[in-house]
């Protein structure tokens, strides 16, 4: 019904404006506004719907402000492209409709009517409410009930035995199994189920129904709620630092913990998770590159199951054979909505359903035949006895092609267990939830049977049997649940540690480089990642009086205002305001201590705005003073006038990349010596080491020919024809993601440049 409604009032004030209210710039202006946020508001609504089946909720929120690294996005192009059509279309169709009666008189009370009516539609919208709806859980007090039902285990396993094997399905809930609803789908995992401990009434609740936030809830016994300013798995280096996990408990107890998957394991934020919670062996697309036998063998999200699950068994034979403790999990990744992938080495390639082919019930068809072999595998080694076998859903389906056939059942999530010190055969069917997932491990391995809000099927309560809703129960959790982030609001003294690459106050923990804007009752962490600007483009967002502390490479900031680091690539702290004081200190220890200090001082608004003209320089035009092109910092010297070719600067230098040009080219102001030296210290890449590298100016060569460890190497040049370019051109540039940033495309690299200098002689 609100939908109606909204929709009521957004084509009322659509006709009001056109027919009623005449022409009026700021009317005009105010009016479209709000009418386009309407129009984008259900774009989100629809967009979300589309892949979650429920609308905005958290999963949305959450995954848009982590990290999309590695997201398999090829499927959603065209209806990407669809929806920004549509809404330039919209845009310049209301337009037009708005300005039609541009020679009619305005008519103040119509164009009012006509505002009220749009923010009406806007606040009565559905996707409006469900915003709201969010923002206002995250502000609640909570239920204090929290503290008695929030149980932290022992840290340790008192004789631990056994090793773990962990398998999540990509979306492989229970229902799949159902053979009188869908025959034939499942029946190597199925017969494997049949013989385990298989808990039938493992329901989904908020907070855990999509990947990061099923295994956290598996792992931790919470649901994943986040802060939504300043994202934590953004911006901090540790995910709920305030919890115990199962990884935690297992790490404490001798275990060596394995994580292996076919997608990227920055996306939405899975690699910080892990790293906080007692991984630390991590395998996803970019690791596994250099393990499979074909790395070009990839679907949209990565490396098919069958790949993935052969490096599973290897892995598990490595191990055992070495008798060391693990705990192995792995994720799949074929059965991933709209309607998976199917690997070239299933035999069980295609399922129909009402006489037709569809996508996602062969790739679950084949997905489980993968699984199903893996344990048979595992069963079948000497090594069974020691080992516990963990198969899950990470959650239920979303909107997949099966999703009408999924709806008509009642949907569960997948949980069975099978040992191999007891081989046990049962159908537990309490209520639960996969909270009680991790409890129920640690319990089988000798542990604690809770785990925060989990509880041991075997041996304990579930809370979903405890309480009659506990979809409400959960949601009342919810500001409890975000407290446990330990979010800081001040900042007195700060410590920043080099080796690790982090800064930690008020008991967080955040990774570098990082800027923080700070006010009296709030902190806003603003990191660095590969979808947002760089710190210095952020900072010069702020108001002249905000007060920030920015932790980054000293020639970022120093230029601005310590220049004698300048050319310095350690890091540096800079804090201040933009607007009044500044303050620049270089970390010259590998665990250095700050101290917040923000001067009251008097806003001088030149100096304002002669920082932000700064900050706002590319970094190729940034220009420092120096006798030798340094690569290892943004910009060049003032003696040259432009340059391409190269690569962003890194910690040693810049890698040459013949994606951007196939020869390194640097022009300098002025023509270069009559006669002179060219110092070059440089390495190279793959096949153009020790390898000729052509160097000219004008039409003289001279050959530098670099191993892969930095030299420095003279060449001498004379320059008859006055010229002003030098340019050096690897021979051989290889594409490469050597050292790259996650989400950027491979460069060509071809020779590593340190320094260059221009030595004229007499």
């Amino acid at each position: 019904m609100s939908e109606v409604i909204s929709f009521f009032l957004f084509v009322a004030s659509i006709v009001v404006y056109t027919w009623k209210a005449g022409r009026h710039t700021w009317w005009f202006i105010s009016t479209i506004v709000v009418l386009i946020v309407f129009v984008l508001l259900n774009i989100v609504l629809y967009a979300s719907n589309y892949f979650t089946g429920e609308g905005i909720n958290d999963a949305v929120l959450y995954t848009l402000t982590s990290s999309l690294t590695g997201a398999g996005i090829h499927k959603y192009i065209l209806p990407g492209i669809a929806l920004v059509a549509l809404l330039v279309g919209l845009f310049f169709g209301l337009s037009w409709l708005l300005r039609r009666r541009k020679y009619a008189p305005h008519h103040r009370g119509y164009s009012l009517l006509a505002l009220i009516l749009a923010l009406a539609s806007v606040d009565a919208s559905p996707a409006f409410r469900q915003l709201s709806e969010l923002v206002k859980s995250q502000s609640r007090q909570g239920d204090p009930d929290f503290a008695v039902y929030y149980k932290e285990p022992n840290k340790t396993i008192p004789s631990p035995h056994l090793n773990l094997v962990y398998i999540y399905g990509e979306s492989l809930e229970r229902t799949y199994f159902d053979n009188e609803a869908f025959p034939g789908l499942t029946p190597e995992l199925g017969a494997l189920k049949q013989d385990a401990i298989d808990f039938s009434k493992t329901g989904q609740l908020p907070g855990m129904d999509y990947t990061i936030a099923g295994m956290v809830a598996s792992q931790c016994g919470i649901p994943l709620f986040a802060p939504f300013e300043g994202n934590s798995s953004a911006s901090m280096s540790t995910f709920f630092p305030q919890n115990i996990c199962l990884g935690d408990i297992l790490k404490n107890s001798g275990y060596e913990n394995y994580f292996m998957q076919g997608a990227n394991l920055r996306f939405a934020g899975k690699d910080v998770f892990l790293k906080s919670h007692g991984f630390d062996y991590l395998y996803g697309s970019e690791e596994l590159k250099q393990r499979v036998s074909d790395p070009a063998y990839k679907n949209d999200w990565g490396y098919y199951d069958d790949t993935v699950l052969d490096e599973v068994w290897q892995q598990f034979v490595t191990l055992s054979s070495q008798n060391k403790r693990f705990a192995l999990f792995t994720l799949t990744v074929d059965t991933h909505h709209p309607d998976g992938f199917i690997s070239r080495s299933c035999t069980r390639r295609s399922y129909k359903i009402d006489g037709k082919a569809n996508q996602s019930f062969s790739a679950v068809t084949c997905s489980q035949q993968h699984i199903a072999a893996l344990i048979e595998k595992i069963k079948a080694s000497p090594w069974f006895k020691n080992t516990v076998i963990v198969v899950s859903s990470d959650h239920l389906a979303m909107k997949n092609t099966a999703w009408p056939y999924l709806n008509k059942q009642d949907r569960e999530n997948l949980f069975f267990i099978i040992r191999g010190d007891k081989p046990t055969q049962q159908l537990v069917s309490v209520k639960r939830n996969p909270m009680d997932n991790g409890a129920t491990v640690l319990d089988i391995l000798g542990g604690d049977n809770y785990l925060g809000l989990g509880r041991s099927s075997l041996s304990g309560q579930s809370l979903s049997s405890l309480f009659l809703n506990m979809k409400d129960k959960i949601l009342a959790w919810k500001p409890d649940v975000i407290r446990l982030w330990n979010f800081p609001t001040h900042i007195d003294t700060f410590n920043i540690d080099k080796g690790k690459n982090t800064i930690s106050f008020s008991g967080s923990t955040f990774r570098l480089p990082l800027l923080l804007r700070v006010s009296d009752k709030k902190i806003e962490p603003l990191p660095e990642s590969e979808y947002s600007a760089p710190l210095r483009y952020q900072l010069a967002d702020f108001a002249p009086r905000d007060n920030f502390i920015w932790v980054d490479t000293c020639y970022k900031m120093a230029r601005l205002w310590l220049p004698e680091l300048a050319l310095s690539s350690d890091l540096c702290v800079a804090q201040g305001q933009l607007g009044g004081q500044q303050q620049v200190q270089a970390v010259n220890t590998q665990a250095w201590q700050g101290k917040a200090h923000f001067p009251d001082t008097v806003i001088d608004m030149a100096r304002y705005r002669q920082n932000i003209d700064k900050l706002k320089i590319v970094d190729n035009d940034i220009r420092y003073k120096a006798d030798s092109f340094i690569f290892n910092v943004a910009g060049a010297p003032e003696e040259v006038k432009s340059f391409t070719g190269i690569s962003r600067p890194e910690a040693w230098g810049r890698w040459s990349n013949a994606n951007i040009s196939p020869e390194v080219k640097i022009e300098y102001t002025r023509p270069l010596p009559a006669h002179f030296d060219v110092v070059i210290k440089a390495k190279a890449y793959g096949p153009n080491i020790n390898q000729p590298i052509p160097v000219r100016v004008g039409d003289q060569e001279q050959v530098l020919t670099v191993g892969d460890t930095p030299v420095t190497t003279t060449l001498r040049f004379d320059n008859p024809g006055n010229s002003s370019t030098l340019t050096i051109t690897p021979p051989a540039p290889q594409e490469s993601n050597m050292d790259n940033i996650l989400g950027h495309s491979p460069r060509k690299l071809g020779v590593g440049l340190i320094s260059v200098e221009i030595v004229p002689l007499s």
